[in-house]
């Protein structure tokens, strides 16, 4: 059997799909803004009014929904996962993302919507995952007191234990 389906993330918005997709879009390369569905006179939103859309961030389809408020919000349960080649990177879309949100732990943080993201340098997973356990946990020890992943100073407490 043969199928013909893909799969995209739905994002829920209170009212600013518009206006998301454009920052977004602004920040990752290869992007763009799809259809915009605005609601007419038959419709639960004020005519002219995004009601829902797609948008593609580097090559990632996603979707999106002005649902309204005090319905569901963004949790960390479900975040976007960006590995970085280097600390330019890193900086990059920490500075973009985190303005106007909120920096959490670990290369953690909450965009101004309130959408969770994962900025993360590649070679921290070489590290936090190196073969000696001892440069593996210095590592790991060293992100978990970070916001965002400096890949020197990983780099550095993993380097510490070689004595």
């Amino acid at each position: 059997m043969t199928l013909s389906t893909s799969i995209a993330p739905c994002l829920w918005f209170d009212d600013q799909l518009e206006e998301a997709a454009r920052f977004y879009t602004g920040i990752f390369p290869n992007s763009s803004i799809g259809h915009l569905a605005r609601y007419h006179e038959a419709g639960y939103g004020e005519p002219g009014r995004v009601m829902a859309g797609e948008f593609t961030l580097d090559g990632v389809t996603f979707r999106g929904i002005n649902g309204g408020p005090d319905h569901f919000g963004f949790t960390e349960a479900v975040s976007f996962s960006i590995s970085c080649r280097d600390q330019s990177e890193v900086d990059y879309y920490w500075d973009a993302l985190s303005d106007g949100g909120e920096e959490s732990v670990c290369g953690w943080l909450k965009d101004r919507y309130g959408l969770s993201w994962q900025v993360v340098p590649t070679r921290l997973y070489e590290l936090v995952s190196d073969p000696d356990p001892a440069r593996a946990e210095a590592a790991t020890r060293a992100m978990l007191g970070m916001r965002r992943i400096v890949i020197s100073e990983v780099e550095a407490a993993a380097d510490a234990v070689r004595g």
